[in-house]
């Protein structure tokens, strides 16, 4: 199983960006993929999860009302679609997956069968 981050890049405070996380190598179905983020010299630490199958998603509090993870069966596919971003924003962002119905985020973790593991990709948020 492979994932494949894209879409990290340079944005504005108060402004949106998009991730995509493409998956090949598996069927789609329950299979559960979340979003984390880590500062350089920090935890890692969880930001949103989606049952691929039935879209059913779940945000840590950094992703609570502004970030939005969605996913496409068919592209085999997971975006996350962050909005009213914020310099703290700015992290190593990584998509996991694992073949678990359901996954949930509590806080700052996001738990679920995180076996793959993505490469990551930067965004960092200019004040």
């Amino acid at each position: 199983v492979q994932l494949v981050e894209s879409g990290g890049g340079l944005g504005q405070a108060g402004g949106s960006l998009s991730l995509s996380c493409s998956t090949s190598g598996t069927t789609f179905e329950n299979f559960t993929v979340g979003w984390f983020r880590q500062v350089q010299g920090k935890e890692r630490e969880g930001v949103s999860c989606i049952n691929s199958m039935t879209g059913r998603a779940s945000y840590a509090d950094s992703g609570e009302g502004r970030f939005t993870i969605s996913s496409d069966m068919a592209k085999k596919t997971v975006l996350l679609e962050m909005s009213s971003l914020r310099p703290e924003d700015t992290a190593v962002y990584y998509c996991a997956a694992g073949h678990r119905i359901q996954c949930f985020c509590i806080g700052n973790k996001c738990y679920g069968a995180w076996t793959f593991w993505g490469q990551g990709t930067q965004v960092t948020v200019s004040s």
